[in-house]
């Protein structure tokens, strides 16, 4: 669709400009009743363990039921009653583990949660033969895990949705509800500029997959050994192309928040790293999103952050606590979010708006 996709490392004076979207065949979005109808119908039943395993279209639905679900939550009270959701989670969480709760419980369905924090899944009993136990009781599995392939295969053995919850390769119900918290600030994440500053993890992942799908200039700076996978970037780079996005790398920070329309950050030590915090704290030290760093963005940019943060490490706490912050509203739209995947995810899904009261779009050339 005449994308240009810059993909680069360069050197302090040889950062580009990010490429405008050209104009599309058709806009991005679900643009009729039957194409949201025809989205949900191919979620009903699948599994959610990348940003990848969605299409341009379902995502867009998603993002579009996610707005339902949140300006009309009593249309869904009952949507998925009967419904039985387990949570088996090897990490500690807050965000995750209530915002899904809330989401199923309001939905009329219910939550069980399992501690897997002193007993990793696949240790006392192999992922297969868990899958085909829980598959007779439970309507979805959510899996917060260490290992991305504990996810995958739990996926190939369950004849129920598996959605997940983190992995140390992607977290794509993260970005899927910070990129749902940027079209309600801006009315669209089409022709946003995004940038990520910090450790290409697997947040970073999963912002640069959704950013893609939705036609996002996603920049993302990182030191020199901490870029995202490959594979990511080529995937990404692979969606910018169909939806007129594009994906730069680089590691000047400054240079990659210049014009930004969103900021992000994440810890610089993920956790099962937690071995490598004192290596990585000066590598990282650059990178810290500050008042500083802050002003080369656009004026009424946005800063972001999944939590929990390392206060005055990687963000001080005058921007993690300043106007600019929209952390909480991510914090929030977790649940919203996770409302939509659900609802697609176990077939409650269904249009009841095509408009959507948010900020105002905004897309300069």
């Amino acid at each position: 669709m005449g994308s240009k996709t810059v993909m680069m490392n360069p050197k302090p004076d040889a950062t580009p400009e990010p490429a405008r979207p050209a104009k599309h065949n058709a806009a991005l979005g679900i643009q009729s009743d039957i194409a949201f109808a025809e989205a949900a119908k191919r979620l009903s039943g699948r599994d959610l363990c990348s940003v990848g395993d969605l299409t341009i279209e379902e995502m867009a639905a998603v993002m579009e039921l996610a707005h339902s679900v949140k300006s009309n939550p009593e249309d869904f009270r009952h949507a998925l009653d009967g419904r039985q959701m387990v949570l088996f989670f090897e990490k500690a969480s807050l965000r995750t583990r209530l915002t899904f709760e809330a989401a199923i419980n309001t939905l009329g369905g219910n939550a069980i949660f399992v501690d897997q924090t002193q007993s990793p899944l696949g240790e006392r009993e192999s992922i297969p033969d868990m899958a085909h136990n829980i598959e007779r009781w439970m309507s979805v599995i959510v899996l917060r895990t260490y290992s991305h392939d504990t996810i995958t295969e739990m996926a190939a053995c369950s004849r129920i949705p598996v959605i997940n919850a983190l992995s140390d390769l992607e977290h794509p119900c993260q970005a899927i509800a910070d990129f749902f918290t940027l079209e309600e600030r801006f009315g669209s994440a089409e022709g946003l500029r995004f940038t990520y500053v910090g450790d290409g993890n697997n947040v970073c992942h999963s912002l640069m997959l959704t950013a893609a799908q939705l036609g996002v200039h996603c920049t993302v700076a990182t030191p020199k050994g901490f870029a995202p996978k490959l594979e990511i970037i080529h995937k990404a780079i692979e969606i910018s192309e169909q939806t007129g996005g594009s994906i730069t790398l680089m590691q000047d920070p400054v240079k990659a928040v210049t014009g930004a329309d969103a900021v992000y950050t994440d810890v610089c030590t993920s956790m099962g790293f937690e071995h490598e915090a004192t290596k990585r704290a000066p590598i990282f030290k650059p990178y810290q999103v500050n008042e500083a760093l802050m002003a080369h963005a656009h004026q009424d940019a946005v800063f972001m952050h999944c939590l929990p943060a390392h206060r005055n490490a990687e963000v001080t706490d005058a921007v993690l606590d300043g106007p600019q912050s929209v952390v909480f509203d991510q914090a929030e739209n977790r649940m919203h979010a996770q409302k939509a995947l659900l609802l697609m995810l176990l077939g409650g899904a269904k249009r009841i708006s095509t408009t959507r009261e948010r900020g105002q779009s905004r897309k300069r050339s």
